[in-house]
């Protein structure tokens, strides 16, 4: 199984020109992104087709979920992405309303033949195990995008507690946001970093057996996108706002990380 790096333009700085010709240039096989703003769409798929870069759209519902839902998956897949994650609902929505978003939310993913991760996020109806687990059951169909991160700092704990919503939720799981979370928060500064050496273990652990799983099942290939963000995720030093990282070594360094450990434990075969 061939495991494909994702770059996230999310914290990038410069035009969409200069953005995907650093991401192109070292390597990375596709970006991660929402959707491009009117007037910019022509050009978003010239630059997908000029340096041959796969597109993982993000979609972000809102006000009336499910229409807004079919609205941006409409628009997404104009540009042919091989998957879509997506910020679905939210955590305040009863039950009932999650339930309905999610029916309504199938119907389009069927529509459209398009993948869609629900990702596990901070605000949305999947922001605690506890609570993706009981929508995952209700609807066996729907896939999640990981980003346990968001559950680290939410439960405030390791999720050692969490085994069985983990495990289904891993099962779900068709695409990988890699950002080590921790239980005071959704970032830690640098993934590198010995002090946090526990987080690192314990996300890729997950994130290994996901794949694991993946392979098991006869995918050709998997997905993950190093998605540390900036300042708001990144610390940053008081009264500067100066980040303690740089940005784009911490996503360089998480997907060259993330690569190594799969080819080490000969899982996967670099794309």
């Amino acid at each position: 199984m061939k495991l494909l790096s994702i770059k996230a333009l999310w914290g990038m700085e410069g035009t969409y020109e200069e953005q995907f010709a650093r991401v192109a240039a070292v390597g990375y096989v596709g970006v991660e992104a929402a959707l491009p703003p009117a007037g910019m769409e022509e050009k978003f798929q010239e630059l997908l087709d000029r340096y041959g870069l796969a597109y993982i759209a993000q979609v972000f519902t809102g006000e009336d979920h499910a229409n807004s839902f079919y609205r941006q998956v409409e628009q997404a897949a104009r540009f042919g992405p091989v998957k879509i994650v997506s910020h679905s609902a939210r955590d305040c929505m009863s039950e009932d309303e999650q339930d309905r978003f999610f029916a309504s939310a199938l119907e389009t993913e069927t529509k459209f033949g398009i993948a869609v991760g629900h990702e596990t996020h901070r605000q949305r109806a999947m922001f605690t195990p506890w609570t993706t687990a009981r929508i995952l059951r209700k609807f066996p169909e729907l896939r999640i995008t990981a980003d346990f991160s968001h559950w680290m700092n939410v439960c405030e704990s390791y999720l050692e507690d969490q085994e069985e919503q983990l495990s289904l939720a891993m099962e779900r799981t068709i695409h990988i946001h890699a950002r080590v979370g921790f239980p005071e928060g959704p970032q830690v500064p640098h993934p590198g970093a010995p002090e946090y050496s526990k987080e690192l273990e314990l996300h890729l652990g997950w994130w290994r057996t996901i794949l694991n799983r993946q392979a098991a099942e006869g995918a050709a290939q998997a997905t993950f996108t190093a998605e540390f963000g900036p300042p708001g995720y990144m610390p940053t030093l008081p009264f500067t706002n100066v980040p303690v990282a740089d940005l784009w070594e911490v996503n360089r360094w998480m997907s060259e990380r993330v690569l190594e450990h799969c080819q080490a434990k000969k899982m996967v075969s670099k794309s």
